[in-house]
């Protein structure tokens, strides 16, 4: 039975791959921060749930051993990178620490996470599956530390796979656009608090904007893909004999891609603000 490993799998996404590798036969090792969401999972699917906080390299390492133990020789058929957060506001005053916090999670967590499990991932000539966005494509205003981290990993990815082709071994970058999932309630909370945090004279260039743009964010609760249709790339970038370099999912997204390739950059501008009015 091939092994997969998914990290950021307590909720949204996550979750719901690792539901849908369970039932199409894989042994899903699901990893969590919190011991209730371990034992939710354990209760609600046939998963090994496992304690990992992606930026923390020792228990990277102790994931690694425990998942080693298990897999032995056989090693690791797929490794889904999911873990992520979004850090939202105004470029112009965001403190820089933010913007780290955005990366550290978003793009270097990820690079220590594949890193760790290559030895194990050469073992079955394995699939790297990473969780991009539209937004590593196209960069909305105010989202622009969240866009920046994707547009980091799908470089990161590009050069991986390019990189790892002579082993015949595969990475694949899932984009989703707007899905129906927690993150963006989070996110509007840590939003909030940020906003908090940003001087006077931020509110006073930007207030209208943040406010707009959270209660759309709140609105990504309840509107967009299901999670799904996001799971479902993931299952055939794990199970096809050539799966693709880029899984758009959803329509939002799919006319982001077109859009891209059509038009000039100063309309793309344009788009992107009409995103932030």
């Amino acid at each position: 039975m091939k092994a997969v490993v998914i990290t950021g799998a307590s909720t949204g996404i996550g979750k719901t791959t690792a539901l849908r590798l369970s039932q199409a036969g894989f042994t899903v090792f699901a990893c969590v921060r919190k011991e209730a969401d371990a034992s939710a999972l354990q209760q609600e699917m046939d998963v090994k749930p496992l304690l990992l906080d992606v930026t923390n390299e020792s228990h990277i390492q102790a994931v690694v051993e425990e998942v080693e133990e298990v897999v032995g020789e056989a090693g690791l058929w797929g490794l889904v990178n999911n873990a992520g957060i979004v850090v939202a506001g105004p470029l112009e005053f965001l403190p820089v620490a933010e913007l780290r916090k955005q990366f550290e999670v978003n793009v270097f967590a990820q690079i220590a996470v594949t890193q760790a499990f290559m030895p194990l991932l050469r073992k079955a000539t394995g699939r790297i599956v990473m969780m991009s966005s539209i937004a590593g494509r196209f960069a909305s205003p105010f989202l622009g530390p969240y866009a920046a981290s994707k547009f980091a990993l799908e470089g990161f990815s590009d050069a991986l796979r390019r990189e790892l082709k002579e082993w015949k071994m595969f990475v694949s970058l899932v984009e989703p656009g707007r899905v129906v999932t927690p993150i963006w309630e989070k996110s509007v909370r840590v939003a909030e608090v940020t906003s908090k945090q940003l001087p006077p004279q931020a509110q006073t260039l930007y207030g209208k904007k943040l406010n707009l743009m959270r209660e759309r964010a709140k609105h990504g609760t309840t509107q967009g893909v299901s999670p799904d249709e996001v799971a479902r790339a993931v299952e055939h970038a794990l199970m096809a004999t050539r799966p693709k370099i880029r899984y758009v999912v959803g329509p939002d997204a799919k006319v982001a891609t077109l859009l891209i390739r059509v038009l000039p950059n100063r309309l793309l501008d344009w788009v992107g603000r009409q995103r932030a009015d």
